[in-house]
């Protein structure tokens, strides 16, 4: 366990020190939200009903700029062989990057959603839901978006091709988080999607980190 908190709060403090990257993702999220009422109108009613989806979207391409740095750094200085071979079984190391990548995206994205939203129109009585959502979702993004990043470890435009890879995978976290914020709106339950989210959650925990330590280790042969 010390280990692993050594690599988040590695992983963490980088992302802040590293050219800001996370301060980039965080930039990018806001500017593609605000960019909506721009672009469509400052209709109260419009706004609101696509704010769900327009918030999701965001954060989800959002979440895409980072996946390269997941890895690429630790795999160009070395450090990548030193964490296969370390005594830690390279799976945890994997979890321990993505709740770094989390720490460093999906968590400040999730803090700046309700403050989005309130842009958008939407009201306030669902910022609850929609923080349940992100804060459920964007886990998940991290985890799946770490098997593209490692899949494309050392290629050339790896964050591209990452992007491509997981974007697909991504498209059911983005229904069912904009679905609960949608229900709550029209005064429905929420309670549904925010399960099949947490499945989501409670499935890629145990699994992702399988398939990425596999990916690596073949990058690093």
């Amino acid at each position: 366990m010390n280990a692993f908190t050594a690599i988040v709060v590695r992983d963490v403090s980088l992302a802040f020190r590293r050219g800001g990257e996370a301060l980039l993702t965080i930039m990018f999220f806001l500017v593609a939200v605000a960019l909506f009422p721009l672009g469509i109108g400052p209709e109260p009613e419009l706004l609101a009903r696509i704010a769900p989806g327009v918030l999701w979207v965001a954060a989800l391409l959002a979440a895409t700029l980072s996946l390269d740095r997941l890895f690429r750094a630790d795999h160009e200085d070395g450090s990548l062989d030193l964490l296969a071979l370390a005594p830690m079984p390279l799976e945890m190391t994997v979890l321990a990057k993505a709740l770094a990548h989390w720490l460093s995206t999906g968590l400040p994205l999730t803090i700046a959603a309700p403050f989005l939203a309130l842009m958008l129109q939407l009201e306030i009585q669902t910022w609850p839901v929609l923080i349940a959502a992100m804060a459920l979702g964007t886990p998940t993004l991290s985890l799946i978006g770490a098997i593209g990043a490692a899949l494309t470890l050392g290629a050339r435009r790896g964050g591209v091709l990452a992007s491509l890879i997981v974007l697909p995978l991504f498209i059911p976290v983005l229904i069912f988080g904009s679905s609960a914020v949608e229900a709550t709106i029209l005064g429905l339950e929420a309670g549904p999607p925010l399960l099949i989210l947490g499945a989501f959650l409670l499935a890629a925990i145990p699994l992702t980190p399988f398939a990425t330590a596999a990916a690596l280790r073949l990058a690093l042969e």
